[in-house]
């Protein structure tokens, strides 16, 4: 005997206020907008709209939805060799267990949406006004180049449910109406709603934060950041360490026998948090080696010059000659110096990267299944005829099956040739420790050297941070670090949904 389930089969779009997109007014509204110009940013959203996978995961859906449209590159696999970006993977701000069960603040969708590369403005409705957000929405609905996800109280439409979030697809200025692609395709479908009560429903306070609710106006950025260096939270140490960098190095710098740049390096570097090494990565490019043969693709030629581009710049820096110095000054009974030093050579980071390129491959990434690599092999290829590359193939074993794997490794161009020597003579061939940990100090805020007493180091070390005379990739590389490291520690301090600024270049 089979027993009936409770359960909802959809919800009834109450109209008026809304207008169903599909019905013969929502039509006609439709065709309207397209003939005045208004849905130009429609088609690249409906090609990715999505269905959020779980009840509270309207945020993340919003997010990943507009992401895609704006053809942002995640930089790490979905599932199989692709890379796309899916709910599953905005985890950075807020653990997905927690969005699951309780949805995700504005302030945190803000959050999230900077770490996966988009430039954000963020608007509370006490920060705007209804003409500002319309001139937004006209904006965004009569180009693709930006798109705007709202966040509005659905009562207000006489809906039901509370908070939510969802991308707007388009505007009508003669009926001044927005068109929202609801990602709760299981409830409501899109509809239309005049856009004074949609600000009206924006204007709600968020219980949960005592907050306003807003709108976010993404775009892509005029390339993409994080080219060879991103932060990762992703282990459980981020947090001791964003904390390290923000709060406590500023004091640590005021102390009275901080006379020179070597006394600054080793005050910073002395008290390093464990696993730091964790929370600074290098991206690393990885495809399977069958699918790469001898040759780079057009798209991965373009990606590692720029990567060594960036890591070339890095090294041509005076921050870098003394970080390289006081590095080199280490003795082993520092017992700092493993975190510091090149204690990884490069083919133990291949084995590494190669077995977790091998995961994202197979998309079994953060599965119990385990991998080793068995073997690497560092090799130079003439890729298409240009420059040589370094490439580290390994041999990735899980259970009875084996996988080879590809690494590209970005080459400082003046430093291409140490085959045969050891991991200390290779420090211009790969992102290491100097490299890292130069680009990190020129992350950090300006402010965080204002402490120290001494005026002529002082001006020094404003000198060596300072990112105004950077090149122009390495200084786009070192902001999108320091706003990395804002939000983060936004994120530690639980303030992300008090301040919405930009962060301080």
């Amino acid at each position: 005997m089979k027993m009936a389930m409770a359960g909802l089969y959809k919800r009834v779009l109450p109209s008026p206020p809304a207008v169903d997109f599909a019905s013969s007014d929502g039509k006609q509204l439709f065709i309207e907008a397209i003939q005045n110009g208004t849905m130009e940013g429609f088609y690249k959203l409906i090609s990715y709209f999505q269905t959020q996978s779980e009840p509270a995961y309207c945020g993340l859906a919003s997010l990943s939805m507009v992401l895609n449209a704006l053809a942002i590159d995640p930089g790490r696999k979905w599932k199989g060799p692709w890379r796309w970006f899916d709910e599953s993977m905005l985890d950075c701000c807020e653990p997905l267990e927690k969005v699951k069960e309780k949805g995700i603040s504005f302030g945190k969708l803000v959050c999230l949406a900077h770490c996966a590369g988009a430039k954000v403005q963020a608007f509370r409705t006490n920060q705007s006004s209804l003409d500002d957000f319309r001139k937004f929405v006209v904006r965004c609905s009569t180009s693709d180049d930006c798109h705007i996800i709202s966040s509005y109280h659905r009562a207000t439409f006489k809906q039901t449910g509370t908070g939510h979030f969802s991308p707007i697809g388009g505007y009508h200025a003669g009926r001044d109406m927005a068109l929202i692609l609801d990602v709760t395709r299981f409830k409501y479908p899109p509809h239309w709603v005049p856009l004074r009560l949609l600000w009206e429903a924006m204007e709600s306070v968020d219980e949960a934060t005592r907050q306003c609710r807003g709108f976010l106006l993404i775009s892509r950025p005029h390339r993409d950041p994080g080219l060879l260096y991103t932060l990762s939270c992703k282990h459980e140490s981020w947090v001791k360490v964003a904390k390290y960098l923000m709060d406590d190095v500023p004091n640590l710098v005021k102390t009275d026998d901080v006379k020179d740049v070597h006394k600054v390096l080793s005050v910073v570097f002395s008290s390093l948090p464990s696993h730091f090494g964790e929370f600074i990565k290098w991206i690393a490019e990885v495809r399977r080696r069958e699918d790469g043969g001898q040759n780079l693709s057009l798209e991965e030629n373009g990606r590692l010059s720029l990567k060594e581009e960036v890591l070339k710049q890095v090294q041509e820096t005076g921050l870098f000659k003394h970080v390289v110095a006081f590095l080199s000054s280490l003795t082993l009974c520092c017992r700092n110096a493993p975190t510091l030093s090149d204690e990884n050579n490069l083919p133990d980071i291949a084995a590494t990267v190669c077995c977790q390129g091998a995961e994202l491959l197979s998309g079994s990434f953060g599965s119990s299944e385990r991998y080793c690599c068995q073997e690497t092999c560092i090799r130079r290829l003439r890729a298409n005829g240009d420059k040589p590359i370094t490439l580290v193939s390994g041999t990735v074993v899980n259970g009875s099956s084996e996988q080879g794997v590809d690494v590209l490794v970005p080459s400082c161009p003046n430093k291409l040739n140490c085959c045969g020597s050891g991991p200390s003579n290779c420090n211009g061939i790969y992102p290491a420790g100097n490299d890292v940990l130069t680009a990190l100090l020129l992350a950090l805020p300006p402010e965080t050297w204002r402490g120290i007493k001494d005026e002529k180091l002082l001006n020094e070390m404003y000198s060596l941070v300072s990112t105004e005379n950077l090149p122009i990739l390495l200084q786009e590389e070192v902001l999108h670090l320091r706003r990395q490291l804002h939000i983060l520690k936004k994120c530690q301090e639980n303030k992300v949904d008090e301040d919405l600024g930009e962060p301080l270049c």
